[in-house]
């Protein structure tokens, strides 16, 4: 320290003429450059080395550090309920924890993971507070591995936790799940949201928010909430091999099924009567085909339409769409919105049940091998179609890369004969195909007005 030292008792000396002007200037330089090497927060001759935030600043933008989590543990630890059954294990009398569960209703309804409430089970449930009630399974799906319980007893005065918007989750945000991991009564873990959408192969509903707050059997089923203390998933247990990685269902996908496992006790698939692709680019699933007479149909949807909504939440690709229509019970109103030649237009879907595998309308319609889905002419159907013929098959859609398809069938082609025989309804159609298995079929059609024959090979 003594080059400052120095440089301040020249400074503070008597003025020495033009010569004194000088070395005080020189003094001052010196003095700044010392100054910026021991602080390189001062501006330099070549700007700081680094910086620190000031004290009296404020931190990273929109960003406030966690507190504790005790008084968001308090307030939502009452809603989450232990889940155990009597006799669960043959010849057993005993009774076993099965996992845990969250009370979403004041009235008493409770959710839990399906593979907790094995049919058959004298369920319990047990609160935080130390009461215990019976349950009745309202409904459950194994697919989504969700269950809706509703307890039985003097129900009053019961906690209740409020669902939240699992769209609005964003990698990072803090979550909190508890429940009973390994039997340990409701233990809290925390963690931050590490991924969303995530594709596990474990069915249909293959969609699962990733965190890594701790999830252990016994936690499954109970809730994950966020910093609000809404629920964003509901907790499962499908990957326990590695450390820090835990799965959620989204409670938007839950609240989707939910009227649908109280109405009907499991889940009974909605259907639009449409196919999809995705389009690279296109920002969302573009209608394909639109089964004539469907729910869809009804409507006023178009092959070309390109949905952008669906009950004013955004669709963002074809997979998304189809998993919630299948999640909404039969009889529900779909309110859709529409890109058509670039104008926006919106639709009401009244859905209707999904037809068994393997076709496309059980009343109506039957895909055969060859990749057809056909529809008999009705005269309904050819005045509604403006068919130029009152009967025969009304080729509804064509699987992409099947015979039918290969053989340059389309959407709209009118079948009146198979092998020169008329064919005048969907169950002589599948006799027809049924006898010819693993040979060539033939048949004539009509592409509006012009006849056509064509050679399907199986």
């Amino acid at each position: 320290m003594k080059a400052p030292l120095l440089l301040v008792l020249m400074l503070a000396r008597p003025s020495l003429g033009a010569g004194g002007k000088f070395v005080r200037d020189w003094a001052a330089a010196r003095a700044r450059e010392f100054e910026a090497a021991v602080n390189p927060l001062a501006v330099g001759p070549s700007g700081p080395l680094y910086r620190v935030r000031p004290q009296e600043g404020h931190s990273l933008h929109n960003f406030s550090p966690p507190g504790s989590f005790a008084p968001l543990s308090r307030a939502l630890s009452p809603a989450v309920v232990n889940i155990s059954a009597i006799g669960s294990e043959p010849g057993a009398d005993g009774e076993r924890l099965l996992g845990s569960g969250f009370i979403i209703d004041p009235d008493g309804y409770v959710l839990t993971n399906d593979h907790a409430v094995i049919e058959g089970q004298q369920i319990r449930v047990r609160l935080n507070d130390g009461r215990e009630f019976g349950a009745q399974v309202l409904g459950d799906d194994g697919s989504v591995d969700l269950a809706l319980l509703h307890l039985v007893g003097d129900i009053k005065d019961l906690p209740f936790a409020y669902l939240g918007d699992s769209d609005a989750l964003e990698v990072g945000d803090w979550v909190v799940a508890i429940g009973s991991p390994f039997g340990l009564e409701h233990s809290v873990s925390h963690g931050m949201i590490s991924a969303k959408e995530r594709v596990l192969g474990v069915g249909a509903f293959d969609d699962f928010i990733q965190t890594d707050a701790l999830i252990n059997p016994g936690n499954s089923g109970g809730p994950l909430f966020n910093m609000n203390g809404e629920v964003v998933g509901v907790n499962t247990d499908v990957f326990t091999r590695g450390q820090g990685i835990g799965f959620a269902t989204p409670i938007n996908l839950v609240k989707d099924l939910l009227p649908n496992l109280k109405v009907n006790g499991h889940l009974v698939r909605g259907w639009m009567g449409l196919t999809v692709i995705q389009r690279p680019g296109n920002g969302g699933p573009q209608v394909e085909t639109v089964y004539a007479g469907g729910p869809a149909d009804e409507a006023g949807v178009h092959p070309g339409d390109r949905i952008t909504l669906l009950n004013d939440r955004p669709v963002d690709s074809y997979l998304q769409l189809l998993r919630t229509v299948e999640l909404l019970p039969p009889g529900t109103r779909a309110r859709l919105t529409l890109l058509r030649e670039g104008h926006a237009r919106e639709v009401e879907v009244f859905l209707s049940q999904r037809p068994a595998e393997g076709s496309t309308s059980a009343a109506v319609q039957e895909l055969d091998p060859s990749g057809l889905a056909v529809q008999q002419v009705t005269p309904t159907l050819a005045s509604k179609l403006s068919l130029p013929a009152q009967t025969g098959l009304w080729v509804s859609g064509v699987v992409p890369g099947s015979p039918a398809d290969l053989a340059g069938l389309r959407q709209g082609d009118l079948i009146d004969q198979i092998d020169g025989r008329p064919v005048r309804d969907v169950a002589g159609y599948r006799a027809a195909v049924a006898t010819r298995s693993g040979r060539v079929l033939t048949l004539h059609l009509l592409r509006g007005a012009r006849p056509l024959t064509l050679v399907v090979r199986h």
